[in-house]
């Protein structure tokens, strides 16, 4: 599954990244502690957070991870989307909690990291 299938079945709304939507999703992981996410999250993994800081983007561009759901209505910071865009870092937004976004995932065949 890719970037752009999970943007249609969630439904998502892309904030960067446009251009990395073919991105293949190998799985999912949720977390707000980024140590955590560095640690276990795999390449390609779509990242669930409520954070919306410019330290997410690098945890996910060091972790190579396929995007990051801002969940819960939490909106990204303003640094944090420029971030993204400069590493071409694909950023969702969400309005859905946390806890309904991975069981939509998971209902879509995205298993957890």
């Amino acid at each position: 599954m890719t970037v752009q299938e999970l943007v249609t079945a969630v439904p998502l709304t892309v904030v960067s990244g446009q251009d990395a939507l073919t991105r293949a999703v190998t799985g999912g992981y949720a977390s707000d502690l980024l140590s955590n996410v560095m640690g276990q999250a795999q390449q390609g993994n779509v990242w669930i957070t409520m954070q919306g800081h410019q330290n997410i983007i690098a945890v996910a561009s060091l972790s190579n991870l396929a995007a990051v759901i801002v969940a819960g209505g939490s909106q990204p910071e303003q640094e944090a989307v420029k971030k993204a865009e400069s590493e071409g870092v694909v950023l969702l937004t969400s309005p859905l909690g946390v806890f309904e976004v991975a069981g939509r995932l998971h209902r879509l065949g995205i298993a957890g990291a």
